[in-house]
């Protein structure tokens, strides 16, 4: 038996009731063999906000080299990394595939600094911050649908222990000896990233995932786009060769996942936790110290950041300008003859997730009658498009 096989969400483990727990009874088809969280896996995968992760940034903005990561390749990493980890443990994969196939469906669109953006707007006219992981599970509770058996649209309704691990995922706290919580708490109560580890050990593994997943590709792409100096990279050949003293050169994507996932398998058991020993912990952090000092500060990244910040800020501020209480959607129609696309896009946002007075929508998540959740549907809207769209929509609204 493998280590943490008793550990395992599966029938008979202490919370597997609670994991498998969905917000409303869902439909099942007679001949449906999937588990729960197969078919949580399934949901997600054929959602539009997952189909649009392909258009979104990882780290390096519209880049036209096809070999770049892009965050739909970044989240089919952490699904790699979470399933080999707990395939050797003997946890649950279907669980932590799951979770990582969705753990990134509300990110902002290009990369880290849309979110920076987006937060910076929120606490500014909301006093809340926008973090990716809350609006990730907005995205699969109240803002993707698909259709049932019988064609209506329905939300994805997804089980709790999936949720959990989507809005628990957070990968940017240094952490060894990572183990789940004991308490099945209201999710939508969470008030700030890494506030409470995973309920599950699955959950647990794509927190780890995301981190081992992304270090090595990051470096990959920054060499194929001549971020790094050949100086630069004689550092890292120091930095790696502390743990790996045989390293003629640096080490990429496969070999650092590879070498983490091993030694996080070798050190890992139910008492002191998912660890890795604490020469390879301090290589991950020296890493990630590395990507943050040569790569996402990066004299190009910290250009186009600003260019970013006009597209999103112009975007908030002109649909903004459409706010009118009950006349809202009026006056976003009359902007059709001028900015069509955005009139188009927007105004079937709003048709379909906000309330209107006297209206009794199934998808309703905003009000029109309040400015404040006019402006939450404003963010969430934004934080949703893809990098290309965002940048389409801009084009149009300064364009006479």
């Amino acid at each position: 038996m493998k280590q943490f096989s008793e550990a395992a969400i599966q029938p008979g483990h202490i919370k597997f009731e609670a994991s498998i727990q969905r917000e409303k009874s869902m439909y099942r088809k007679s001949e449906d063999f999937r588990s729960d969280f197969s078919r949580d896996y399934n949901r997600i995968l054929h959602s539009n906000a997952f189909r649009r992760l392909k258009h979104k940034t990882q780290v390096f903005y519209a880049t036209k080299n096809d070999h770049i990561c892009t965050r739909i390749e970044h989240v089919h990493h952490v699904e790699a990394v979470s399933r080999t980890i707990c395939d050797q443990l003997g946890l649950n994969s279907e669980l932590a595939t799951a979770i990582a196939l969705g753990h990134d469906l509300g990110h902002a669109p290009f990369g880290h600094e849309g979110e920076y953006i987006i937060s910076g707007l929120s606490k500014e006219y909301l006093g809340v911050p926008f973090w990716h992981e809350r609006n990730s599970l907005r995205v699969v509770d109240s803002i993707e649908t698909l259709p049932d058996l019988e064609g209506s649209e329905q939300l994805l309704n997804l089980t709790y222990a999936v949720r959990d691990g989507i809005i628990s995922h957070c990968g940017e706290v240094d952490q060894n000896g990572l183990k789940p919580r004991s308490e099945a708490i209201d999710l939508k109560t969470i008030r700030y990233p890494n506030e409470y580890a995973p309920y599950t050990w699955e959950g647990c593994v794509v927190k780890i995932a995301d981190k081992i997943a992304y270090l090595g590709r990051d470096i990959e792409d920054a060499k194929r786009l001549d971020i790094l100096s050949p100086k630069q990279i004689s550092e890292l050949n120091d930095i790696i060769r502390k743990k790996y003293p045989s390293v003629a050169e640096s080490i990429f994507t496969t070999s650092l996942m590879h070498n983490f996932i091993i030694d996080l398998c070798e050190n890992s058991n139910t008492s002191d936790g998912l660890m890795l020993d604490s020469a390879t912990f301090n290589l991950m952090r020296n890493i990630k110290d590395f990507n943050y000092e040569n790569i996402y500060y990066h004299p190009r990244i910290k250009r186009y950041n600003r260019y970013v910040e006009l597209i999103l800020t112009t975007l908030f501020d002109f649909i903004l300008d459409f706010y009118d209480g009950e006349n809202t959607l009026v006056k976003i129609e009359k902007a059709a003859n001028h900015n069509p696309e955005l009139s188009s896009s927007f105004g079937e946002w709003i048709r379909k997730y906000a309330q209107e007075e006297n209206g009794n929508k199934p998808f309703a998540v905003f009000d029109l009658n309040s400015k404040e959740s006019y402006i939450d549907s404003v963010l969430t809207y934004l934080s949703l498009t893809t990098d290309q769209y965002a940048m389409r929509l801009f084009e149009e609204v300064i364009h006479f």
